[in-house]
This record gives C-alpha cells, sequence and structure tokens, in this order.
C-alpha cells in the first residue's frame, strides 16, 4: 500500500502547476496541422483549431503575429507555447505560424496579395524612379550569401567608386523579416540615407523565400521613404515583397544591372557621340563655307553690276550736262541775252533797254527799238 501524501491543489492552483510543467518541460513547441474553424474576434485576435486525421487542438494568436494569409483547409507550422486556460481547456499560444507544403504556400500568398492589393500598397503610381547613377546605395542581404557576392561583383564591373553601405541579415527564416525590418528603419532613419535600397536573396524553394512574403514586412517595404529595389529568388519566383517594391529585378545580379549602367558602354556612347559631333561640325562648318562663298560671289556680281550701272548713269549725266552746257549751246549758233545788271532776259524787255548779247565769240551790245508778243 502506498503511503506516500499526495499532493492537495486549488483548480487554479493545479491551472498553475500545468502550466508551469508545460513551461518548464516544452515551454516553445512546433505543430504541424490542418486549420479548422478560423475567425477574427475584433479585429485583435485569431482563434482556430489546428488537428489532422485523429486529434485537434485549439490555438489563439493575435493578429499582429499573423502576418500571412490563412484560411480553413491550410496546412500551417505554428510554434506555439502550450498551456491550459483558466476554464481548464488545453491550448496553444501561437507566436509564430508558416504554410506549409506548395499548395498552403500558393494558398497564403494568394490571400494575403488580395488584401495587400485592395488597399493600394501594390498601385503602380506609388511606385518611385530610381537615381540614373546612385552614388550611395544601401544593401540589405545576407554578406555570406552567393547572390550578395553576385551583385557586388557586377556592380563594381559595371561602374564601380560607389559608396555601399550594407546590412547583414538573415534571408531566410522565422528571424529574417524581423531582421529585414530593423535594416530598412535603420536606413530610413540614417542621417546620410542612401539614394536606393537593394533587398537581396539568391535562389531557393518557393519555401525558402516565405519570409519575403511577411505582412509586416511588406508594409515596411511600401513605406519606406527611399526607393527599394528588390532581387530575391530567380527570375521565375515573385514575392509580395516583389509587388510592394518600387522596381523589382529577376536576380540579384540583374538588380545590380538596373542599379549602375556599364561605365565600358557609357565611354563607348560618348565615343559614338563625338564622332558624331565632329562629323557634323565639319560637315555645318564646309556648307557654311560653301554658303558664305556663295553669298560673296553673288554680293561680288552684284556690286559689279551697280558699279556697271552707276558708270553708264555718269556717263549719261556727263553727257546731258555737256548738252545743257551754255557754251555747248552757244557753240550751235545760240546767244545769250542779258540786262545791264547782267541777269538773263527771259519772257520780257522794254523799249529803249540797253541789252548785251552774248554768242560763241563776241558780246553785242544794243538797244531795244521795238518789243512784239509772240
Amino acid at each position: 500500500m502506498n503511503n506516500a501524501i499526495q499532493p492537495e491543489f486549488s483548480v487554479s492552483e493545479a491551472v498553475a502547476v500545468f502550466n508551469q510543467i508545460f513551461e518548464t518541460a516544452t515551454p516553445i513547441i512546433t505543430v504541424v496541422g490542418e486549420v479548422a474553424n478560423f475567425k477574427i474576434s475584433q479585429g485583435k485576435w485569431a482563434f482556430f483549431d489546428l488537428k489532422d486525421t485523429e486529434s485537434s487542438v485549439g490555438c489563439f494568436m493575435s493578429v499582429f503575429n499573423l502576418r500571412i494569409g490563412l484560411e480553413n483547409g491550410m496546412r500551417v507550422m505554428v510554434s506555439a507555447r502550450p498551456q491550459i486556460t483558466k476554464w481548464g481547456k488545453f491550448s496553444l499560444t501561437i507566436q509564430a505560424i508558416k504554410p506549409v507544403g506548395e499548395g498552403a504556400i500558393q494558398r497564403a500568398f494568394e490571400i494575403l496579395r488580395a488584401k495587400l492589393d485592395s488597399e493600394g500598397l501594390f498601385a503602380s503610381e506609388r511606385k518611385r524612379r530610381l537615381s540614373a547613377i546612385p552614388e550611395h546605395i544601401g544593401v540589405i542581404s545576407s554578406t555570406g550569401a552567393a547572390g550578395y557576392a553576385d551583385f557586388i561583383k557586377i556592380l563594381d564591373e559595371r561602374f564601380g567608386g560607389l559608396k555601399i553601405d550594407v546590412a547583414n541579415v538573415q534571408v531566410q527564416g522565422e528571424a529574417a523579416p524581423r531582421q529585414i525590418m530593423a535594416a530598412l528603419k535603420y536606413f530610413n532613419e540614417s542621417l546620410n540615407p542612401p539614394e536606393v535600397i537593394a533587398i537581396l536573396r539568391g535562389g531557393g524553394s518557393r519555401d525558402d523565400l516565405i519570409a519575403f512574403d511577411d505582412e509586416a514586412l511588406v508594409r515596411a517595404i511600401a513605406s519606406s521613404r527611399i526607393p527599394i529595389i528588390t532581387g530575391i529568388g530567380h527570375e521565375i519566383d515573385t514575392t509580395l515583397a516583389d509587388l510592394a517594391a518600387d522596381v523589382r529585378a529577376a536576380t540579384p545580379s540583374n538588380a545590380a544591372q538596373i542599379l549602375v549602367p556599364d561605365k565600358r558602354e557609357i565611354v563607348a556612347d560618348l565615343d559614338g557621340r563625338l564622332k558624331r559631333l565632329i562629323l557634323q561640325s565639319s560637315s555645318a562648318i564646309s556648307s557654311a563655307e560653301k554658303y558664305v562663298n556663295d553669298d560673296i560671289l553673288t554680293m561680288t556680281r552684284e556690286l559689279d553690276q551697280i558699279v556697271s550701272d552707276l558708270e553708264m548713269r555718269s556717263k549719261y549725266l556727263n553727257k546731258t550736262l555737256r548738252q545743257l552746257n551754255p557754251r555747248t549751246i552757244l557753240n550751235r549758233g545760240y546767244a545769250i541775252l542779258r540786262y545791264e545788271n547782267g541777269k538773263i532776259v527771259r519772257d520780257r524787255a522794254e523799249k529803249g533797254e540797253i541789252l548785251t548779247v552774248e554768242t560763241n565769240k563776241i558780246i553785242i551790245e544794243t538797244e531795244v527799238k521795238n518789243v512784239h508778243n509772240k
């Protein structure tokens, strides 16, 4: 017969002891199951059951921690704290949740995408243009990843000499969204912020990229005051972070190609432009010279014609002046009749006036005997 003294508890004490046992033995557990009876209460709390073919357990979490799209029938993995409620019901308090399997991941993506799209987070009019050649770039990535190394290599090959600030973060796993958001906050609040932020993550499975479908992270990207370019996964991969960014690159390498031009192409382009400018200038100068020479020739001909016309007019005037010269007139047998005061008699003379008559060779003094009108 067992004579050991059995502990005695009140109901509240028993619940507290059970929860203490849970906290000691299994403070956080991971459970995989199918969502059932999902509902949101007061816009703050999410309730659902997690079940398999044999069992079901109630789950509770804050909507703030529900950062994926969720609906009944989805298979999910939760990180949770087991506990007995004060009503004596066993439940899981969810701290993190993510979809499991391609179907659940895709469905969670579609649900959250529709929600955020309806709020305008992915609207094209929100997108900002990047600097043509940014001098200061902020990078959020895992510095040990191949995608980051490719990005830096191509950036240096294409342009070089840029200021690069790097935030080394996890790009996979439960902690990744929180670390990326912290890096975004750091760059946005910096006294000397970069001109653009590049969020990079190399290729992987769709499950590896699920951190970039985190609702809080997507909202942080959409609200960034600094333009953001994403280079996440492969070309065929699209995350919600890509949709919220100002520019989506297919890969980290493609992000570097978008951010800066190839300096060799710039040099070649400038060289080609310079050659074309020289040719255009030479052609313009040749055309100008031709026009000037043609103008000079035309002006010379016009001046020659003017001089010739003036010479002819001068000859005509000289001839006219010679013909009008009184001496010429006298030589033709005419005479000039003057009063005594020397003025020329034009249309009248008085009887008895003394006049002088000038011919070609002699001057005659005469007295008017009679005057007749014509």
